[in-house]
């Protein structure tokens, strides 16, 4: 629709939310979806359309954070419960097309769980006329049991009298790790875990004939994610505005247009949010003290320059749901005041930036950019700007002088930005998931989003897991979830040849934490006291193959490549730092040189101009913190254990820790 939309409109379109008996087909067509084959499963399914009558209507998404099971594709027709299907290759596909599209049965070895909580209840409350028992061996043990449990069921239910009214299918992934055989049977909605052969005549009688739960297997989940700022990511059409309009969005914006800015504010201090990328700034106060900066010029940026290695929250949000990003600008604008504003994006995320460049235009076809948007008198619109790759860029003042095209390096504060940012003008600089979950609450309200997470950091924090873990993908978790949780609970733990070591937080700025602290619950306060931070939410697990020292000057050499070169403490100290682990690493290491890392550490926290400089040196002093025995077996083994250290690790084998040679 290319027309102004009004109150009554947005009304009017969200009227047409859609629903479970509407089918559909959502096929994963994100960044990481497409590099595992998406589109040719896309153009697969495009084409059986032309050649089925009454077919499924497709829908392009985004990713829904299972990046391990790419390609995605999600299901929903007339009869059977929405399912969600992973690694679908074309082979897959053309069962998925024949079995459960026309023939009526879902497909085995690719059915997953829903990440989505929302979702998954939606598989209990649409019905069907069969039931159908998902099967999953999640034990560490070798051999999988999974298709002889299958095999067991399918001769109980016969023995029974119940086939062919029940189907049992192989699934690819329940959600739930290392406790045995799992079963979900829908759409009763029970999950059991740590079955037994002997129990399965059990399960058959009371559960599938009889609709009663077998309460000593029933399995109670541990953590479970709460999506905000992913809300819709999966779910709506990242390029379609009315989609999001159905699905809830641009409802919280009609709200608050409808009060004065002061009310906005209010929101967000009752929400608690925080600053999503890095600092944990409240967001309400960033907006108050930008909007009660003297000048009548000023301006909102989305700071989307995601630099971290293995950080992919940022653009799987923008390729997901552009909308709420835009929602959430749109938002700070006014409440700030600001009549224009900026997304900053890496150049390197292509299919981001073109969504988000569709967004701006449909919003602005639509009247909810320009002038009198929605009728309240409020003129705001909002342009896209492209960085070059510069991790420094992701600083406030740096990423403000790459937009105004000067060269992106740090500048001294105060000024802050919210009192002189871009152009000299007061300027609110906010990530994109601080944007994203501003949205939400400005639709749900303040004591909504107040009501997750811990008193100090509210709300729900999105971790891109990743390194050595069974299913790296996002996850989105009330603050104060355990770490431990998110690592084994959600992402499976490591793989099965080693044991879990340490996490890494917040990117190249942030800190190692040991396996034992890893029962610590999430926050911006908890990790800080670690010696870590929660930065924009990488988090890189490492196992027993990893070594300490290596991981150190990973992270050091990628803040050395990246600095800017403006401040001596970060210049010199990182490239000191760099030299002092690399002598280390060779086996030419002293006694005294951990002494001097902590010194140079230390003095690089201290006197650095900007945040990169200020938390280079976290990665050393958190792993001498917590494996100096690792620095010291370097050293007190010489050359003969740094060549022992090579071998093992071109091997691939732990890591030894004592300096026996």
């Amino acid at each position: 629709m290319n027309a102004t939309y009004d109150s009554a409109t947005l009304d009017q379109i969200a009227a047409d939310a859609p629903t479970l008996a509407q089918p559909y087909l959502r096929v994963g067509l994100d960044t990481g979806g497409i590099a595992a084959g998406s589109l040719v499963i896309h153009e697969f399914f495009t084409a059986a359309a032309k050649k089925h009558h009454d077919f499924p209507p497709i829908k392009r998404v985004g990713s829904n954070g299972l990046s391990w099971a790419d390609p995605l594709l999600e299901v929903n027709v007339d009869g059977l419960p929405p399912t969600l299907y992973g690694a679908v290759d074309e082979t897959a596909a053309q069962q998925i097309l024949d079995e459960h599209i026309l023939g009526g049965k879902l497909v085995d070895d690719h059915a997953l769980a829903y990440p989505n909580e929302a979702q998954a209840r939606a598989t209990v409350t649409k019905s069907t006329e069969h039931t159908f028992v998902l099967v999953k061996d999640t034990s560490c043990d070798d051999g999988d049991k999974t298709e002889f449990f299958q095999f067991a069921l399918q001769e109980e239910i016969k023995r029974q009298g119940l086939d062919p009214s029940v189907q049992v299918v192989r699934a690819l992934d329940l959600g739930v790790q290392d406790e045995g055989v799992v079963l979900r049977i829908l759409p009763a909605g029970i999950t059991y875990a740590n079955v037994l052969t002997t129990q399965v005549a059990d399960i058959v009688a009371r559960t599938i004939k009889n609709g009663e739960v077998v309460a000593e297997l029933q399995h109670q989940a541990s953590v479970h994610q709460q999506r905000i700022v992913m809300r819709n990511c999966g779910i709506v059409d990242p390029e379609d505005i009315d989609d999001y309009i159905r699905h809830g969005g641009y409802a919280g914006l009609k709200q608050a247009l409808a009060a004065p800015p002061e009310t906005c504010l209010a929101t967000l201090k009752a929400s608690g949010l925080r600053g999503r990328g890095g600092a944990g700034f409240p967001t309400w106060m960033k907006w108050k003290l930008t909007r009660e900066a003297p000048g009548a010029i000023k301006y909102v940026i989305c700071n989307a320059d995601e630099g971290d290695p293995g950080a992919f929250m940022d653009r799987s949000v923008l390729e997901g749901d552009p909308h709420a990003v835009l929602e959430g600008l749109i938002l700070a604008a006014y409440a700030i005041g600001a009549t224009t504003g900026y997304f900053y994006i890496r150049a390197e995320y292509p299919m981001a930036i073109e969504r988000v460049q569709k967004a701006i235009a449909a919003a602005r076809n639509a009247g909810l950019l320009g002038q009198n948007i929605l009728g309240s008198g409020f003129d705001f619109d909002a342009k896209v700007r492209l960085g070059a790759g510069a991790f420094v860029c992701g600083e406030e003042t740096a990423l403000i002088a790459s937009i105004e095209g000067k060269r992106g390096s740090p500048s001294p504060r105060p000024p802050y930005p919210s009192v002189s940012g871009l152009w000299e003008k007061p300027t609110s600089i906010n990530n994109v998931e601080t944007l994203a979950a501003a949205s939400a609450i400005a639709a749900r309200g303040g004591e909504w989003y107040a009501g997750f997470g811990t008193k100090e950091s509210t709300g729900t924090k999105v971790f891109a897991v990743t390194g050595k873990v069974k299913h790296a993908q996002l996850v989105e978790v009330p603050m104060g979830t355990k770490l431990r949780d998110i690592v084994f609970a959600l992402c499976g733990g490591t793989h099965d040849v080693f044991d879990i070591k340490a996490i890494q937080t917040g990117g190249p700025s942030g800190g190692v934490i040991p396996e034992k602290l890893l029962d610590t619950g999430v926050s911006y306060e908890a990790l800080k006291a670690l010696g870590s931070i929660m930065g924009s939410g990488g988090m890189l697990v490492m196992d027993q193959s990893d070594c300490m020292v290596d991981v150190a000057k990973f992270y050091l050499k990628f803040c050395v490549d990246e600095s800017c070169g403006k401040c001596a403490p970060c210049r010199v100290g990182g490239f000191q730092l760099l030299q002092l682990i690399d002598k280390i690493a060779r086996g030419n290491g002293k006694p005294d040189d951990l002494d001097l890392l902590r010194r140079i550490s230390v003095a690089m926290q201290k006197a650095s101009l900007c945040g990169l400089g200020q938390t280079a040196a976290n990665p050393v002093l958190s792993t001498l913190k917590y494996f100096e025995d690792e620095y010291r077996a370097y050293i007190e083994g010489g050359r003969a254990y740094a060549r022992k250290m090579k071998q093992a690790r071109e091997a691939g084998t732990p890591k030894p820790v004592v300096a026996t040679v």
